[in-house]
Parts: structure tokens; sequence; C-alpha cells
């Protein structure tokens, strides 16, 4: 696996230390604004240090780690990453030894919050035995690849994959002069690869049920084999293709599951947590005709497309649209755009560069998939910084096809779910937009950490996604402030308690239902403003029940409220639960 998160700069960058580099060092170490005294401010002008000069990069992140390991709560995201580049710096100077001893850290902060980071220390291990063994210490290579061994056969890893590492292992106990341990592993290598009862395989009788992602997506491959990082944060040509993420039978809705080190739980288990098994290129032709074939099987002939935002690699991506997927039952199908954000808090000014050229593609995608998918609906779910491909992308369609107001939507229901654009901007750009769709919706947060940056970032301009005070009210749009329900809308930390999100999606996707027919949104006046916004209130709706009744009411096709009194009175039987649940979803189907 190729950990390396830096840009590697020209050497005429390197050289450009001037004022403009006495000015990033003077923010570090003075702390002379009260920006630089933000730590996510600070992540950002990192950065543009890396590119600037590593050596003095290196002792910025000392500086930083410091601060952040002291911080009450730590925030890991940013612990990992400033480990990882740490060591990535460290390694480009070919200081191996101190690389590979901040890598241990960056793997044992990643065992250690392996549920919020979605990050496999498994890879990491590995790239520290190969170092170790470069140095000459083959007994810690060993322990390391014995590591990589025990999350392997703890995830449910094919035997190919652990013959492979027992090969590692046999060769270093070799090298030692272990032969009696080479031996052994050997022979451990040889039994992965006996094949078993494919019935003990299937998915039913493991307990996850597999989900199929059509995928889009402008980064560069890696040259890596393994689904996670198959692709990484390059830029490349528009690849199209097929993906399989695996997900528990049983799990809590909106939590992508990981594993717990406290739960002595170190690897994924397609069991217990949501697991990316393969990514498949396909040629255009075949992936088109392959999506006509699989909506045609389907009662329900629409698909979402997910636009990923800031600080998300490919893996994420996948899981994520998955996990809406799976979690709204949804009947129609799940696409992905992935553009080649760097998946790290270190890489905002990087992610920003590439975004905007992402929506070009996106753009014609999206044509494409009205023209080719076969779905008689296509609607769209973005969220954070892949608004601003997505608003680009949709700005271009709306300026080829001259399309005004009256005219058929070509899309069903848009979601901009905490935008990171200028508010300004935002507003303009959707009234060349609203024609394109059924229904717009902006979702917003004043808990975004994320979009607070920006603001900053960006001359104390709100950005579009910012909720409280910074709301967004436009005629063109219904605005939703979700603040109650945490960091930001698509967030774990909003699915890890609550599915309210997705049951808001669900009542659009289902029956374009406006504010006023939804569960849980309270009618918000702003002064001087007539039109209203729209404030989520946490605990007014049962939101998992409603999720899962919404989705019987999609597949029957329910459209009165007769209908959905019938169909409740046969499939719930509990009585508080169906009483509950009927006014709410007659109120979505009775206009």
């Amino acid at each position: 696996m190729k950990l390396s998160f830096v840009a590697k700069g020209s050497d005429l960058m390197r050289q450009s230390a001037g004022r403009l580099l006495f000015a990033f060092v003077f923010l570090f170490v003075a702390g002379a604004t009260a920006q630089a005294q933000d730590m996510t401010l600070r992540m950002v002008v990192l950065e543009r240090l890396v590119q600037e000069d590593p050596g003095a990069a290196i002792k910025a992140i000392d500086q930083l780690y410091t601060e952040a390991a002291a911080s009450d709560p730590a925030d890991p995201r940013v612990l990992f990453d400033l480990v990882r580049l740490k060591a990535d710096l460290l390694l480009e100077r070919d200081q191996k030894a101190e690389g590979a001893r901040w890598l241990a850290e960056a793997a044992a902060i990643a065992r250690r919050n392996r549920e919020l980071l979605d990050i496999d220390p498994g890879p990491i291990h590995q790239t520290i035995a190969q170092l170790l063994e470069e140095l000459g210490d083959l007994r810690n290579a060993r322990a390391q690849m014995s590591a990589v061994l025990g999350l392997q056969q703890d995830g449910a890893e094919p035997g190919a994959v652990l013959a492979e590492t027992y090969g590692e292992l046999a060769r270093l106990s070799a090298a030692m002069g272990r032969e009696a341990d080479q031996q052994r592993y050997e022979q451990a290598a040889a039994n992965a690869l006996i094949p078993q009862d494919e019935a003990t395989r299937s998915s039913d009788s493991v307990g996850y049920r597999e989900v199929e992602v059509f995928y889009a997506t402008d980064r560069a491959r890696t040259g890596d084999a393994e689904p996670e990082t198959f692709y990484g944060w390059g830029r490349g040509t528009l690849e199209l293709g097929t993906l399989i993420v695996t997900v528990p039978d049983t799990r809590t809705k909106g939590l992508v599951e990981s594993p717990s080190i406290w739960r002595l739980e170190f690897g994924p288990n397609p069991a217990k947590h949501v697991v990316l098994r393969s990514v498949t290129p396909v040629k255009e032709d075949l992936f088109y005709t392959t999506m006509q074939s699989r909506i045609e099987a389907r009662s329900n002939k629409e698909l979402f497309v997910f636009i990923h935002g800031y600080n998300v690699d490919f893996e994420q991506a996948a899981k994520r649209a998955a996990q809406i997927s799976y979690d709204m039952n949804y009947g129609g199908l799940p696409v992905l755009y992935s553009w080649p954000s760097a998946g790290s808090t270190v890489g905002y000014i990087s992610d920003t560069a590439v975004v905007r050229l992402s929506g070009r593609r996106l753009s014609q995608f999206l044509e494409q998939l009205v023209a080719r998918s076969g779905a008689s609906t296509v609607h769209i779910v973005a969220h954070s910084m892949g608004n601003r491909a997505l608003t680009d992308a949709l700005e271009l369609m709306a300026a080829r096809r001259d399309v005004e107001t009256g005219e058929a939507p070509v899309f069903g229901q848009i979601l901009f779910a905490a935008p990171d654009v200028d508010a300004g901007l935002f507003a303009q750009m959707i009234q060349t937009i609203r024609p394109l769709a059924q229904r717009l919706t902006l979702y917003a947060s004043h808990e975004d950490w994320a979009l607070e940056t920006s603001r900053r970032l960006h001359g104390n301009a709100p950005r579009a996604g910012q909720g409280g005070e910074y709301v967004l009210v436009d005629d063109n749009i219904d605005s939703v402030d979700m603040s109650e329900l945490g960091e930001d809308m698509l967030a774990h930390s909003y699915f890890a308690d609550d599915s309210s999100a997705l049951a808001d999606m669900m009542s659009l996707f289902w029956q374009n239902a406006s504010p006023q027919r939804r569960c849980g949104l309270e009618e918000t006046k702003t002064e001087g403003i007539a039109r209203p916004f729209w404030t989520y209130k946490r605990g007014a709706c049962s939101s998992q029940n409603l999720i899962d009744a919404m989705a019987l009411m999609a597949s029957s096709d329910v459209q009165s409220g007769d209908e959905v009194r019938q169909l409740l009175e046969k499939a719930v039987d509990d009585d508080e639960v169906r009483n509950a649940l009927a006014p709410v979803l007659t109120r979505m189907v009775e206009d």
C-alpha cells in the first residue's frame, strides 16, 4: 500500500521560501493571529508549508501534534493525519528508522479509533515491516507481519490473502535462520489455499448482504489491486465501474460499522462491519447496458447519485453510498461519483484545487446517466465540498439545455447537504439550476467545523451549508437547519444515534414531499424575510420505523391515505407503532 499523502512540489516551489514561507512559519510559531490559533485553519496553512519547506513543516507538525494531543477532547482525525504526514516527510528524506517509528504511532491511532477513522491499520503494518527489513531488523519486521496476519484472520480475509502473508512470514523466518518457523508458515500457507465449503461462505450463512454500487470517478488508479486502495487521490481520467460493499444484517441504521479496539475487533469482518469487497472498472457501453438491466429488474426504476465531500477517500465514499441505499431500503439503484479528494484533514487546499475540474466531468456523466441509464428518475445527493462540483455541473447542464421554469425537470430531487460553497454564489447559481429538478433542498448545520473553517478562510463569507444565523433563505430552494443532529448532515456523528436525515431524504425520494408534509420539520421565520426556512427537531419522529414503512409504501406504489392505512394494518402488528406512523405517512401522500 502506498501510504504517502504528500504532494511533492517542483524544485522552484521548494526554493520559493521568501516572504510567503516566513509568513507561514510565523503563523505557526508565534500564533500571531486569531485564525492561526484555530487548529483546523492551521492544518490548512500546514498543507502549504509542506510544499514550501518540508523541514519547517516537520517542526510545525511537532508543535501542532503536541497541541492537538493536549486538547480536550483530542480529535483522532487530526492526530492521525499529522502523524501520517510526518512519517511521509521523514521517509521522503530517507529517514527510514524515524519514519517507521511514526508509522507505528499512526497504526496505533488507527487501531484505537477504528470506528471513527475507518482506516485499516494492516497496510500500515506492512509498510513498517518493509522498512524494518530494509534496515536489517528482521525480528521486528516479522512481528509487524504477524500483526497483519492477526488483522486478516479476524477480518475473515480470503485464503489467498492469508497464504500470501504466511509466505512473507516464512520468507522472513528463513532469513533469520528459523527453519522450524519457516516450515510451519509454509504449511499454513498451503492449508489456507484449500477450498472451503461454499455453503459456509455464502452471504446468507455469515450474516451480511451485498450492495452493488455503480460508480464514476476521475481519481487515478494507484496500481494496488486491493479494493480499499484501488483508487488514490491523484487526478485521472473519468472511469466507470461497479463495486460491492457488504453490510451486516444486524446494524444500527445510518452507522457505517467499523471495528472497535474496545470490542477486541482488529480487522473488518463482513458479518459485523461495512466492508468494500471489490472494485471492477467497466467499459462505458457495458456500464450502461448493465445498469439498464439492473434497473429493469427492479420494481423501483429510479437511481440516486451520491457525491462525497472534503476529506473522503474512495473506500469511504463507496461505503457511504452503499450505507445510504441499504439503510433507506432503497428500491432503486445507488450510484457514486468520487472526485480526487485527498482524504485527509491536511488536504483542504489540494481538494479545492481538483473539485471544480471534477465538476466538468460530473456534468458529462450526469448527461449520460439521464440518457442511457434507463432510470425513470435520477436523484442527486451531494455533501460538503462535493457541492462545488455539483453546482458547476448543473450550471453547465442548464446552459447547454437552455432550460426554463415550467419545462419538464431533468432530475427528481437534488439535495445539497452542508454545501461548502459561498452562500452568495450559491444563491445566484440555484436560480439557473432550479428548472432542472422537481425540488431543491438545502440541509444546513451550524455545528459543522469544516464549514466554519471554510468561512474564515474565505474572508468570513458565509458558506451555503451553515445553519443558525447564516441559514440561506431563497424562493428557489427549501432550506432545512439540521443542527440538532450534530456535526454535519452526512457525517458519522449524525447517523450514530439518529437516522432522521435518512428519513427526511427518503420522504423526498418517495413523495417529493414539501417541508410542511414531512415529519420533524418546524417552520421558522426570519425577521424581514417572507419565506420561512425549516428547523429539524430531534425526537419528533420514529425515524427507523418511518424509513421501513416508507420503503414498504414505495414498493407497493401506495398513493392515498386509505392505501396507507390498509397496508399498515396488514404489515404492522404493534398498535402503538401503527398509530404513530399512519398520520405521518398520510400527510405525505395527501397534499
